[in-house]
């Protein structure tokens, strides 16, 4: 029987849902448990093995059938560090297959691997605490690849491309100037995104020169194991949760970039074997449905798609102590578990940040009402990247097009949308939110060309110095709006792909942070810090609540293709002040009419921060062509 015959087999699996938390190997003491989730098999075994090795298999258990589908047993011996896989068995063919529920694989993932995690756990992990916020967008997002962040001979860092790179304290670059964690908390971030770090297939774990970003999952359960020092056995495991606690230690939340509408494997996916025909969702009797734009869709829909995704999230949040997760092509995912997923997670807790992509590669097989695309999210406590306002600020992701810091006229409207994080403000400024925190404001991500490769491209006549002011006027537009602000990793000292707008395999070369380049623009970095340090000290940019950004955001009036808006103070404490926030895009400086008072600059086009460095008390007030300005009452 061949395998595309087993994958359309006609089996029903309706009413055969399985409410338990017990699926995968698992060791609990003396005991060790195995079960799996296949309705269709005939017969079910485990062998188990003592190594790497398949000649080297020790034992083989039998699994017995419950009325839900589920095969299971369990023996009265803690089975920690042998490999296994279960054997399924469909009467005319078999495959040999670790179940998705795996807490744990071999090298390459070529065979499971019976771990106890009560042995996984660092000194100090007990007491080891998720960052708390009041509001999401108290948040400030940092975005990076595990093997970016330490892998460039500048970094200083010595474990180089693995977790334990972000345990390395007091390393420098070779002038002298912070890098890895240090640099991290000196920025000023609360949040580390992580591209994906499970189990992802086209990467050799042996191999240190083999590159990708990880959007091809294979085990979902799983740490990845090129990024850790041992990648055959549970080290994967010790070493990710020691990456978490030092980020913890510093006050520093961790993010897992999760990718569920899809899976890297459709025929020979551990989804496919184990249920054939059940796991993905198809355009017709034929051809699967293809919204990822890489052959499949995870039907999360369906009840037990829906309780994988659920019991994955809350795996990695109670397990590895996870701060947020942001979900790649969320559009292909249905509204109905991601709002069952939102509930499970902040219900163990409701700083744990959750956002993503609300697109997908090609229209998904999913009802329109069902598709988590942008405007879905409103009041689910889930946040969208906002690509309106991303554009909006510096033109489209790969093109010549430029936005409004890079010389595009007509934008007003659309910057003054994202200032206001997206909300209804009147009915001429609106977006696609109910409250602020549902906009992640951000200007590039991994995706495309980075931000400073994106102002060569539309401003390449121009020279460096005004290029830069276009950069530091895009994060202070970012930085000075309501929402969750967003950078992608290496942005403060202007990170270049050397305009690869797609590097997801594209190598070390290419993708590494540049730690050199944060010597030679230290001035970017210290205005970017200063940025941060500005929103963290006036509550006013942090607003959430729709009224509350309605009643204290005014917008002034200003000279033609500028803006101009005051920011009231927010909440009772009367010692709070007054800002006021000026944009001038504009290649000349520019008179703004202020109103009388005395005030003082906390960002110009030189510095930003929270500190006065200059008062006047003028009605009117100069703003340096291409640039921002942040002022304070006194």
């Amino acid at each position: 029987m061949s395998f595309n015959k087993i994958n359309n087999l006609d089996f029903d699996y309706s009413n055969l849902y399985y409410s338990g938390d017990d699926l995968g190997v698992i060791v609990d003491g003396d005991f060790t448990s195995f079960k799996i989730w296949a309705p269709a098999a005939e017969k079910v075994e485990l062998l188990l093995l003592k190594d790497e090795n398949y000649n080297s298999i020790k034992k083989k258990f039998s699994l017995e059938k419950n009325s839900n589908g589920c095969w299971g047993n369990y023996v009265s011996e803690n089975l920690a560090g042998n490999y296994y896989l279960f054997v399924i068995d469909y009467g005319e063919c078999q495959f040999e297959v670790i179940d998705p529920y795996a807490r744990a694989v071999s090298t390459n993932s070529k065979f499971g691997y019976i771990v106890d995690l009560s042995k996984t756990n660092p000194v100090g992990w007990k007491n080891d605490k998720r960052v708390k916020l009041e509001k999401a967008t108290d948040a400030v997002i940092y975005e990076v690849h595990v093997k970016d962040f330490s892998i460039s001979s500048e970094s200083g860092i010595e474990l180089k491309g693995e977790y334990l790179a972000f345990t390395e304290r007091g390393t420098k670059n070779r002038y002298g100037f912070q890098t890895g964690i240090d640099h991290l908390k000196d920025l000023g971030i609360t949040h580390v995104h992580l591209l994906p770090v499970f189990d992802f297939a086209t990467v050799d774990d042996n191999n240190s020169r083999d590159y990708n970003w990880g959007y091809d999952p294979y085990y979902y359960n799983v740490p990845e194991g090129s990024y850790a020092s041992n990648p055959s056995d549970e080290t994967r495991i010790l070493e990710f949760k020691k990456m978490v606690k030092a980020l913890h230690d510093e006050g520093i939340g961790v993010i897992m970039d999760v990718v569920y509408n899809h899976t890297y494997y459709t025929e020979k996916s551990t989804f496919s074997k184990t249920a054939p025909g059940y796991f993905y969702r198809k355009k017709n009797e034929d051809d699967l449905a293809n919204g990822s734009g890489v052959g499949n869709e995870f039907a999360s829909e369906r009840a037990m798609a829906r309780k994988f995704i659920i019991d994955s999230l809350c795996y990695w949040t109670n397990e590895y102590h996870i701060d947020g997760f942001r979900f790649d092509l969320m559009r292909i995912l249905d509204k109905k578990t991601m709002d069952k997923a939102e509930d499970k997670l902040h219900e163990i807790d409701s700083s744990i940040l959750l956002y993503g992509e609300p697109w997908s590669a090609l229209p998904p097989q999913l009802h329109h009402d069902k598709q988590m695309m942008k405007g879905a999210q409103k009041e689910m406590n889930i946040a969208a990247f906002n690509d309106h306002f991303r554009d909006a600020v510096k033109g489209d992701t790969n093109g010549a097009k430029p936005g409004f810091v890079n010389g595009e006229k007509g934008l007003v409207k659309k910057i003054k949308q994202g200032i206001v994080g997206g909300i209804y403000y009147n009915d001429n400024i609106n977006d696609f939110t109910i409250s602020a925190s549902e906009s992640i404001n951000y200007v590039s991500a991994h995706d495309n060309l980075t931000l400073w490769d994106k102002l060569k491209k539309t401003n390449s006549e121009k020279s460096k110095y005004i290029r830069i002011r276009m950069d530091k006027m895009a994060q202070a537009i970012i930085f000075t709006s309501l929402g969750i602000p967003f950078l992608h990793g290496g942005e403060e000292f202007l990170r270049t792909k050397y305009g690869d707008s797609n590097s997801y395999s594209s190598g070390n070369s290419i993708n590494m942070l540049k730690w050199e380049r944060k010597t030679k623009y230290h001035n970017t970095f210290n205005y970017y810090s200063g940025l941060i340090k500005m929103r963290q000290s006036f509550g006013q940019f942090r607003m959430n609540n729709p009224e509350k950004i309605r009643n204290n955001i005014e917008f002034l009036e200003s000279p033609t293709n500028t803006i101009a808006y005051k920011l009231k103070p927010c909440n009772n404490n009367f010692d709070q002040k007054e800002l006021v926030i000026l944009y001038n895009p504009n290649q000349e400086w520019i008179d703004f009419e202020i109103g009388t008072g005395d005030w003082g600059i906390i960002v110009d086009d030189r510095k930003a921060g929270n500190k006065i460095f200059n008062i006047f008390n003028n009605n009117y007030v100069k703003v340096a062509p291409i640039s921002v300005m942040v002022l304070v009452s006194i």
